[in-house]
């Protein structure tokens, strides 16, 4: 199967970037359309094929990390999104999908990030409409959102913790 998905990493803005294009091509990433429009960042945008997100992802990483071994993952996508982006993928409009959240308070995922725009795991949402049964959700997409998640969840905790584990 083929996910679609995006990574984002901080990179030394000292790279050739055409040294660093073969590199990447030669690491495995050649599925990968590149972005390096602001300095010091690199956008991979990917069409993986591989028996489940989780792999498309992680080995994309991989590849990524042998090809720059410097480079910091800062996101992994679809992950965070506002009621925009959730209401274009399933195909409905966003006061559509601000209703849906707002008539169903009680059960509807809380966002990671509450302010002026307000952010949600795409996972959460997407899980909270496939219990609903209302509107169809593609399952390579849930399974792509939860593992983006994770990945973000992961990088974050080790950002703060760095290789520290947390106390039993």
């Amino acid at each position: 199967m083929n996910y679609e998905f995006t990574l984002k990493f901080q990179v030394s803005d000292r790279h050739d970037i055409d040294g660093l294009l073969e590199r990447l091509v030669s690491h495995g990433c050649d599925d990968a359309l590149v972005g390096i429009g602001q300095p010091g960042r690199l956008a991979l945008s990917f069409i993986r094929e591989a028996s489940s997100a989780d792999d498309a992802i992680r080995s994309a990483l991989c590849d990524v990390q042998r090809a720059v071994p410097t480079a910091n993952l800062i996101e992994a996508t679809p992950d965070l999104v506002g009621l925009t982006d959730v209401a274009e993928l399933i195909g409905v409009s966003r006061q559509n999908m601000r209703k849906l959240m707002l008539v169903h308070s009680i059960d509807f995922p809380p966002p990671v990030h509450h302010g002026r725009t307000c952010l949600w795991h795409l996972a959460d949402i997407l899980a909270w409409l496939q219990k609903r049964g209302t509107y169809p959700v593609r399952q390579n997409v849930v399974e792509l959102a939860y593992s983006a998640m994770v990945i973000n969840i992961c990088t974050a905790y080790e950002r703060v913790f760095g290789a520290v584990k947390p106390a039993s």
